[in-house]
């Protein structure tokens, strides 16, 4: 009998949190709730990929677009988002795990500016799951503004518009350290990619669940990693 192959694994696995409202709303209780149940899911989920062999795990947890939402409902969740990362620190710590924040930060409250940067500085020499929060973020707005400092290189006459290339333009993202992601995985039954890591998710494979946020588990992710495993994966023509 032939030894099993290896299943092929993702490096990076990126993830839109989706379902927390209608978790709460399932089971009778406030959104806040199942924004609250969402946020203790997270560190669960970021052992379970590194345990599973994932290097790279990104989560999309508060979009540009979330802005819109009732005042209480953002309150809630800047608060959750706080609270996440002050105690992220010690996570960071036990688990050995760097974490870095993608968007843009600036609008942002000055105290949560404060903590994303403690956390990124605590956590920058961790070698174990590389970790990316997305917080004010947007693929749009990820890009329009990778193009703004390309135009400043332009205009100060350190590049010409003839060396512009991809290879630029992913330098000049967020996510500029890391990989782009192998998998997309978005829970709560969602078929699209709300604005999430346009540039970045151009050769990614993509797993829909019905499964919401909170209930979303170490099994489920194994799931999703057995469908990556199974697909044959081309671009332009050719295997990968």
């Amino acid at each position: 009998m032939k030894k099993e192959e290896k299943k092929k694994l993702p490096t990076h696995v990126a993830i839109i949190m989706d379902g927390n409202g209608r978790w709460a709303k399932k089971r009778l209780l406030p959104r806040a709730m199942g924004h609250s149940a969402g946020a203790k899911n997270v560190e669960p989920m970021c052992k379970a990929a590194w345990d599973l062999g994932i290097k790279y795990l990104t989560v999309y947890a508060f979009s540009t677009e979330n802005w819109t939402r009732s005042d209480d409902e953002v309150s809630t969740l800047m608060k959750l988002l706080k609270d996440y990362l002050v105690g992220c620190i010690e996570k960071s710590r036990k688990n050995n795990m760097r974490v870095r924040v993608i968007g843009d930060v600036s609008r942002l409250s000055k105290d949560l500016q404060d903590a994303i940067t403690r956390l990124e500085d605590y956590s920058k020499d961790f070698d174990g799951l590389q970790f990316q929060v997305a917080l004010n973020y947007g693929g749009r707005d990820d890009i329009v503004r990778a193009v703004k400092k390309i135009s400043e290189k332009v205009k100060s006459g350190e590049i010409s518009e003839d060396q512009i290339t991809e290879s630029m333009v992913s330098g000049s993202l967020d996510t500029y350290e890391i990989p782009d992601p192998d998998l997309l995985i978005r829970t709560s039954g969602e078929l699209r990619i709300s604005n999430f890591m346009l540039w970045q998710l151009a050769y990614t494979e993509m797993y829909f669940t019905d499964v919401y946020w909170p209930d979303f588990d170490k099994k489920e992710l194994e799931k999703a990693l057995e469908y990556y495993a199974n697909r044959d994966r081309r671009f332009g023509g050719r295997k990968s």
